[in-house]
């Protein structure tokens, strides 16, 4: 029981613990330059989610015959087929939202992120656990891209879910705040004060939770 739970926390580590953007600082380049928005934000953590639970459970799938030095280039190929299906699909279906994403769907093959996990996990754990691990990373990624771009809008807007029509229609619901917003928040600048923000606060809750590690390790 006690194995098991230990691999449970493990596999869920990357939503919080070591959440791929907030702990390991990976991955910073969409989440800094996408994140002017809440809809933008959470449209490109969904893809990023989408994408490392298929390319990682495919290379677990396969990894007892593959050989070590093809797992990366197989790791890149899956990648590169499946964003080049999404960007294509985004495209035909969700014009407006692919050019409000632009570079930076076709840039998801290259994630730090999402080809570590494929190689530290996918390639060394069963189905079962880097399926998990996969979802968790994938969602501790878009719940860093949600809160910096629904920080950024409200604070450089005064709106939340503007965009959402790209997705919704034009008879979506866009929350207006009543103030106009500061323009920095929108610039790339506000996009690294607001990361920081995210940094204080989720280090300030990492030291106020208890260690759930052996007898004097202390909470990361």
């Amino acid at each position: 029981m006690n194995e098991t739970a230990s691999s449970l926390r493990e596999a869920t580590a990357p939503v919080w613990r070591d959440n791929m953007a907030l702990a390991q600082l990976l991955g910073l380049c969409p989440l800094l330059a996408v994140t002017t928005t809440l809809v933008q934000g959470v449209a490109l953590g969904l893809a990023s989610a989408a994408l490392v639970v298929i390319s990682s459970t495919t290379l677990s799938l396969l990894r007892r015959v593959l050989v070590p030095p093809t797992r990366l280039l197989l790791t890149l190929l899956i990648l590169a087929a499946l964003v080049s299906a999404l960007d294509l699909v985004t495209e035909a279906v969700l014009y407006d939202l692919h050019s409000a994403l632009g570079i930076f769907v076709p840039l998801i093959v290259v994630n730090s992120g999402l080809l570590a996990h494929a190689e530290n996990v996918a390639s060394r754990r069963s189905v079962g656990f880097t399926l998990l691990s996969a979802a968790a990373t994938g969602l501790g990624f878009l719940l860093a891209l949600a809160a910096l771009g629904a920080l950024r809008e409200v604070l450089g807007r005064g709106t939340l879910l503007a965009g959402i029509e790209m997705v919704g229609g034009d008879g979506a619901f866009v929350v207006q705040l009543p103030w106009n917003g500061t323009l920095v928040a929108t610039l790339p600048p506000g996009a690294f004060f607001g990361l920081a923000l995210l940094l204080a606060l989720r280090n300030r809750l990492a030291r106020k939770a208890p260690s759930s590690g052996p007898a004097g390790e202390a909470p990361r």
